[in-house]
């Protein structure tokens, strides 16, 4: 049996649920969804290590971290895993449509494949499917929610900063 540590966190979007194992984070929900984890997975609370995460989030909220170096543990199938590492690839502060990033990976014709595994992303924000938008530029789809989505985008295009609200106060 495998042991996650995990934290909730409150956020200037809203709850968050977080979940590391030794590797790094495997999960980064919003409260209202968060997916089912495996039956074999033992959960530990551990506001401590998750710590490093938190701060890094934090950062990122108040408008003072464009990119997160957290080890990261992505777990899917090696499609799935493909684009999330091309939604890292995607600049602070810019977008991607769909099909863009089926051509990244290499299937340029999967871009609905693409949304799909957007919608199975286990590390909002982190792995930055918000970043991803219909080829018409508009926004579509988000598992937090499209107020959520424009959140992000606009504090990332600087048009808003979010206040550091989440619960650090551990000496990290």
């Amino acid at each position: 049996m495998e042991t996650l540590f995990s934290f909730r966190a409150s956020s200037p979007v809203g709850p968050l649920f977080l979940a590391a194992s030794t590797k790094g984070l495997v999960r980064l929900e919003f409260e209202a969804r968060v997916q089912n984890l495996p039956k074999t997975t033992q959960i530990q609370e551990s506001k401590k290590v998750l710590a490093p995460y938190l701060r890094q989030l934090s950062e990122y909220f108040a408008g003072d971290r464009r990119e997160f170096s957290l080890p990261l543990d992505l777990r899917g199938t090696d499609f799935q895993r493909a684009c999330w590492h091309a939604l890292i690839e995607i600049p602070y502060g810019e977008t991607r449509s769909y099909r863009e990033i089926a051509q990244a990976i290499g299937h340029a014709h999967a871009y609905r494949a693409v949304g799909m595994s957007n919608n199975r992303n286990p590390v909002a924000i982190v792995v930055p499917c918000h970043r991803v938008i219909a080829s018409s530029g508009s926004l579509c789809g988000y598992g937090g929610g499209l107020d959520i989505k424009r959140k992000l985008l606009d504090l990332e295009q600087g048009g808003i900063r979010l206040q550091r609200c989440l619960p650090l106060g551990i000496g990290a």
